[in-house]
């Protein structure tokens, strides 16, 4: 079944030429604004790694990752999901100080992901990671960091609309923070995809918190592997898409696991064989900095502020032949 969803009545509002400027000038003023919010640097990163290093992020644990054979070094390596494992482990071999961090370019295939407006198999974020210290974990600190995300956001938003005044996106600046719990108990009868979608649409930005442990019912909002995030202390944060008329999130990031919080979430998650893996060894003697990080989606960042209602509308990618027809058919322009 096609999940390729058509607004009524689309019509870009940036021809194709100004369409890639705007692309352009997002990405430079907002990896500028988020640079200085956050005081990272920019750093080089790895596309692929070696399968045995346990450094890839294994995501919800079931997408397979793009594996190939390296005759040169008698092994195996495979594309990266995300960098977030990578990232803790580039700040201690690069001698970052407290309270600083790096930002790089992540780009990544998900082969199994399942395609619709916001979803590619072509994975295109700015992949982040600051060292913080043992006072840092906590929530107030997580809330503080997702306000200035948002902050640089809207600013670059509101500095876009200056350069193109057909763009008219409009973004509330102040964050509705929530736990999945508590959003459960709001709509215990709604999936965690339609609670999401009616607290989106009531206050507009929003931070999910506490995501991939088992709520009261049973079932986590979400999943998440259990050797990134501290389930405690991580979210996502979502907007409402007027364009789609439903929620879109731009980051899933959090406080990373110490090894108390990895000890526990690699058994309730059924992954204690990971401790072997050497990053898993490292931070389970406390041989990591304590880090708090995340990706921000570049094309989907892109695709909200431009008012696009697909994300082929600003990176290109491959879709099946009804979604390419569909969106022929609806001035929907894929790249």
């Amino acid at each position: 079944m096609n999940k390729t969803y058509i607004p009524k009545g689309y019509s870009p509002k940036l021809n194709r030429y100004d369409t890639q400027r705007a692309i352009d000038i997002t990405k430079q003023l907002f990896q500028q604004n988020f640079c200085k919010a956050l005081s990272l640097k920019r750093v080089s990163a790895p596309l692929f790694v070696n399968c045995s290093s346990g450094i890839n992020d294994n995501l919800n644990g079931v997408e397979r990752p793009v594996t190939f054979d390296i005759p040169a070094i008698d092994s195996n390596g495979e594309i990266v999901h995300s960098l977030a494992k990578w990232k803790r482990l580039a700040l201690k071999r690069y001698d970052f100080w407290m309270h600083e961090g790096l930002l790089t370019d992540m780009n990544a295939i998900r082969r199994d992901e399942e395609l619709d407006n916001i979803h590619s198999i072509y994975v295109d974020q700015w992949d982040w990671e600051k060292i913080i210290d043992d006072g840092d974990r906590n929530t107030d600190y997580l809330c503080d960091t997702v306000q200035k995300i948002v902050n640089a956001i809207c600013d670059v938003n509101e500095l876009l609309q200056e350069k193109f005044p057909q763009l008219d996106t409009k973004i509330q600046r102040e964050v509705k923070f929530i736990t999945s719990q508590e959003l459960e108990d709001l709509y215990p009868d709604l999936t965690p995809e339609e609670r999401e979608c009616e607290y989106a649409r009531e206050y507009k930005t929003i931070f999910i918190m506490q995501i991939g442990g088992d709520l009261k019912s049973g079932q986590p909002h979400g999943k998440r592997s259990p050797d990134y995030d501290d389930w405690a202390l991580n979210g996502d944060i979502i907007f409402w898409d007027d364009v789609r008329n439903a929620p879109i999130e731009i980051s899933s990031m959090g406080i990373r696991v110490n090894a108390e919080s990895l000890d526990r979430q690699l058994t309730l998650a059924g992954c204690d064989d990971r401790r072997e893996l050497p990053f898993h060894k490292m931070l389970l003697n406390n041989e990591l900095p304590l880090t708090i990080g995340g990706g921000i989606g570049q094309s989907r960042l892109c695709m909200f502020l431009l008012g696009c209602a697909h994300i082929g509308e600003v990176q290109c990618s491959l879709w099946d032949e009804e979604t390419v027809r569909l969106c022929k058919e609806n001035n929907i322009r894929l790249l």
